[in-house]
């Protein structure tokens, strides 16, 4: 016979996994996993996209929101991320709640293949060359002629970057 305790135990494990699970599987199944990228990178390629303060970015595929976070507390921009895993939602929407940004940051839980951002003034993605020549046909419809677009680690096939940091491996584009 279980004991309370037990039972206590062996449903916080199964909630773990769950969450452990959704974290993991989910961004993987539309071909987008996890994968964070350091503080000093993310600074360096807002940088080179020369964000302002009041410039409105994007962060395509945000994560836990801590490119959101920078551009508001460092540059003074206002940030919205799109991105698809709904755990990584909600951590974003914690830590932004918390960050004392929480009224230029927001995280909204989609798919950034069907999301509008037309109002962008700086695109944000951390992608692979298959993702971004996915996405390159939506950035040329949606974006107005001034918007940049800054990649980490992937470029954009037939577009010439104004600005390209070699060793971050960070790409910078105006539309």
């Amino acid at each position: 016979m279980m004991t309370v305790l037990h039972l206590v135990a062996v449903l916080l494990g199964g909630v773990f996994l769950l969450c452990a699970a959704l974290w993991l599987v989910v961004p993987a199944v539309y071909g987008l996993p996890w994968i964070p990228t350091r503080e000093a990178r993310i600074r360096r390629a807002l940088q080179l996209a020369e964000l302002r303060p009041d410039d409105l970015l994007y962060d395509l595929g945000s994560g836990d929101g801590r490119v959101l976070r920078m551009a508001a507390g460092e540059f003074g921009a206002r940030a919205v991320g799109i991105e698809v895993g709904p755990m990584q939602c909600l951590v974003s929407w914690v830590w932004n709640w918390f960050s004392g940004n929480k009224h230029r940051v927001r995280s909204r839980c989609g798919n950034f293949y069907r999301a509008d951002f037309r109002d962008a003034d700086v695109v944000f993605v951390y992608l692979t060359s298959t993702q971004t020549a996915r996405l390159q046909p939506l950035l040329e419809e949606q974006l107005r002629p001034g918007t940049r677009v800054v990649s980490i680690a992937a470029d954009f096939q037939h577009w010439q970057p104004i600005s390209i940091d070699r060793e971050a491996l960070v790409f910078v584009y105006r539309m």
